[in-house]
C-alpha cells in the first residue's frame, strides 16, 4: 500500500519554484527575439550610426584630422627643452706629449651635464628656421687637481636656411589643407555610400518578406480553390485534369513558401549583420510610399560633382604632389647652397653666477655648398622620370574625371526614368490585383478556367516584386547621386556633418 503525504509547504516552495522557471523563460525567450519595426530613413540612419563601414569612415576622417592638427601645430613655435642631466666617463684617452714628441695614453675621467631651451619657427615662405635659445653646461674633471667649469649661452639668436634646395614647408602649405578638405569629402561620400548599400539590403529583405507573404497567401488560396475544386468535380463543372492542376498548385505553394522561408532568414541574417544589430533581432520593414517627383537635370548634377566630389580633390592632390616631386629632383640635381647664422653671447667660469658675468659675443656664420660633378645621370634620370610622372598622372586625372562626368550623366538620366517607372510599376501592381480578384470570382461562378487563374495569380505576383523592385532602384539611384555629388536634392542644400562631434 502506497501513502500520500502532503506537505504544504514543499507543495508551496515548488510552486514558486515553477513561477521562477516560467518568469525565467518568458524573460529568456524576451531576451532572445526583439522585434524592431523599421522604415528605408531609420534603416539608413542606423547604418550610418552603427554599421563597420560607417565606424570605418569616422576613423579614417579622426585620422586625417590629427594629421592636419599636427601640420598647423608644425606651423606655430615649438618650445623644447634639451638635457643630458649627467654623463660620467672613464677612460683612456690619447694625448699628444710635447716634450717626448709622441702621443701617449692618459687617463681621464669626468662628468658632465648640460641643458638648451630653445623656441623655434619654421618660415614657409623661405623654408627657413629662426630660433632663439639659452643653454648651460658643466664639466668636472678628475685627476691630480680636480677642476669644476660651467659654460653658459644666455641669450643666442639664429637663422639656418637651404639656400637653393626644396621647400618643404612651401608644398605643405598648398597640400595639407586639401588632403583635409578632401577627408571631410570623403566622409561624406562614404556615408552616403553606406546609406546606398543599407538601401540594398533593405529592399532584398523587403523583397524576401513579400515572397513570403504571398507564399503564405498563395497557399490558402490554393487551398481553398481545391477544396472548392473538388467541391465542383463531384457536379462534374470541373474536369478531371483541371482539379489535379489545382492540386498541383497546391504542392507546388508549398515548396515555394519552403524555399521563401529559406530566402527570408538570409536576407535577414544579411540586413542585420550590416547593420550591425544583434543577431537575434527580427525585423518587420515598412516599404516607403511613393516617393515625390524631383525635377533633376544634368547640369546642376554636374555643377554639384564639381564643387564637391571627393574625387575632383584626390586628382588635385595627385597633381600637386606629382608637381612637388619633379620640383624636389630638380633641386637636387642642381648644386645646394645652405646658410646657418647665430648671434649670441657666452662665458666660461668655476661657478654658475660667474658664467653669466660679463659675457662675450659669440659669432657663428656658416655657407655649406655641395655641387653635383659626375653622378652618370642618376639626377637627369630622377627629374625625366618625375616629368614622366607627372604626365602620366595628368592624362589620368582627365580619364577620371570624364568618366566620372559620364557617370553623373548616366546616373541622372536613369534616375529620372526610374520615377516615371514606379508610377507604372504602381498602377500595374493595383491592375494585377483587380485582375486576380475578378478571375476569382469568375472561377467561383464557373466563368473562368483553371489556366487563367492560375495566369492572374502569377501576374499579381510579379507585378508585387516589379513594385519593389521599382523603388529599389528609385532609392539607390538617388542615394548614388547624393553620394557624388554630396547634395541633398529634396531640401536644396549641400550635405555637411557636425565633424566636431565625431
Amino acid at each position: 500500500m502506497i501513502h500520500l503525504i502532503f506537505d504544504p509547504m514543499n507543495n508551496a516552495h515548488a510552486i514558486s519554484f515553477i513561477i521562477i522557471t516560467l518568469l525565467l523563460s518568458i524573460c529568456r525567450a524576451n531576451s532572445q527575439t526583439q522585434e524592431l519595426v523599421l522604415d528605408l530613413d531609420r534603416t539608413t540612419s542606423i547604418a550610418c550610426d552603427s554599421s563597420l563601414q560607417a565606424y570605418s569612415a569616422k576613423n579614417a576622417y579622426l585620422s586625417s584630422y590629427w594629421e592636419y592638427r599636427s601640420y598647423r601645430a608644425a606651423r606655430l613655435p615649438s618650445l623644447t627643452l634639451t638635457m643630458t642631466p649627467m654623463q660620467y666617463s672613464r677612460s683612456f684617452i690619447s694625448r699628444y706629449d710635447s716634450e717626448s714628441n709622441t702621443d701617449v695614453y692618459r687617463r681621464q675621467q669626468s662628468i658632465y651635464s648640460s641643458g638648451n631651451l630653445s623656441i623655434k619657427q619654421n618660415f614657409d615662405l623661405t623654408g627657413g628656421t629662426f630660433f632663439i635659445d639659452s643653454e648651460l653646461g658643466y664639466v668636472r674633471n678628475f685627476g691630480e687637481k680636480t677642476t669644476n667649469q660651467y659654460s653658459s649661452v644666455p641669450l643666442r639668436i639664429g637663422y639656418s636656411q637651404n639656400l637653393f634646395g626644396f621647400n618643404s614647408f612651401k608644398w605643405e602649405k598648398n597640400i595639407e589643407p586639401l588632403k583635409y578638405e578632401k577627408a571631410k569629402k570623403k566622409y561624406l561620400y562614404t556615408v552616403e555610400q553606406v546609406s546606398e548599400t543599407a538601401i540594398q539590403y533593405f529592399f532584398s529583405l523587403a523583397m524576401a518578406q513579400a515572397e513570403y507573404d504571398l507564399a503564405k497567401n498563395n497557399i490558402s488560396s490554393s487551398d481553398s480553390l481545391y477544396h472548392m475544386g473538388m467541391e465542383r468535380q463531384k457536379i462534374a463543372s470541373i474536369s478531371q485534369a483541371d482539379l489535379l492542376t489545382l492540386k498541383l498548385d497546391v504542392i507546388n505553394a508549398r515548396n515555394s513558401l519552403k524555399n521563401a522561408e529559406i530566402s527570408l532568414k538570409k536576407a535577414m541574417f544579411s540586413f542585420v549583420s550590416y547593420l550591425n544589430l544583434d543577431e537575434n533581432t527580427k525585423i518587420r520593414l515598412i516599404l516607403p510610399d511613393k516617393p515625390a517627383r524631383i525635377e533633376l537635370s544634368p547640369e546642376k548634377a554636374l555643377d554639384q560633382v564639381r564643387k564637391n566630389n571627393p574625387d575632383l580633390l584626390d586628382n588635385k592632390q595627385n597633381i600637386l604632389e606629382a608637381e612637388q616631386a619633379v620640383e624636389k629632383a630638380k633641386k637636387s640635381a642642381n648644386f645646394d647652397a645652405s646658410l646657418y647664422a647665430s648671434v649670441g653671447f657666452n662665458q666660461v667660469a668655476s661657478t654658475i653666477g660667474g658664467s653669466y658675468e660679463n659675457p662675450l659675443q659669440q659669432d657663428i656664420i656658416t655657407v655649406g655648398v655641395q655641387v653635383p660633378l659626375i653622378d652618370w645621370g642618376v639626377r637627369k634620370g630622377k627629374v625625366n622620370m618625375a616629368k614622366n610622372n607627372l604626365n602620366v598622372t595628368r592624362i589620368s586625372v582627365k580619364q577620371n574625371e570624364l568618366s566620372l562626368q559620364e557617370e553623373i550623366l548616366m546616373s541622372v538620366n536613369d534616375f529620372n526614368v526610374q520615377q516615371d517607372l514606379i508610377q507604372s510599376a504602381e498602377e500595374a501592381m493595383n491592375i494585377a490585383n483587380q485582375a486576380f480578384d475578378a478571375t476569382k470570382q469568375r472561377f467561383l461562378i464557373g466563368k473562368a478556367d483553371v489556366n487563367s487563374l492560375t495566369l492572374a495569380l502569377n501576374r499579381q505576383e510579379s507585378a508585387h516584386k516589379n513594385y519593389i523592385s521599382a523603388l529599389q532602384n528609385y532609392w539607390v539611384s538617388y542615394y548614388k547621386i547624393r553620394k557624388l555629388t554630396l547634395f541633398d536634392f529634396e531640401k536644396n542644400e549641400p550635405l555637411n556633418s557636425n565633424y566636431e562631434k565625431l
